[in-house]
């Protein structure tokens, strides 16, 4: 007869597993906080207007008061 499975919880897991392989707990941890991080930097990087290409490649001659000079004085 098999023996029936125990339950645990997620606490107790963790700790089992910190307790056995620490080494892969702490890196996995270090990499999700990572992925999180660089995550937030492409956000912040695309919603202030980091990518603005058009402008770098070719010589633009805008009036000054087209609204997208404000973009460009600002960077």
């Amino acid at each position: 007869m098999a023996v029936p499975a125990t339950r645990r919880t997620i606490g107790q897991l963790l700790q089992q597993a910190w307790t056995e392989i620490p080494e892969i707990v702490a890196t996995t941890g270090m990499g999700l906080i990572g992925i999180a991080l660089g995550g937030i930097a492409v956000r912040n990087y695309y919603q202030n207007d980091g990518d603005n290409r058009r402008y770098k490649k070719v010589y633009v001659i805008m009036r000054p008061d087209d609204p997208r000079v404000a973009k460009i004085r600002k960077g």
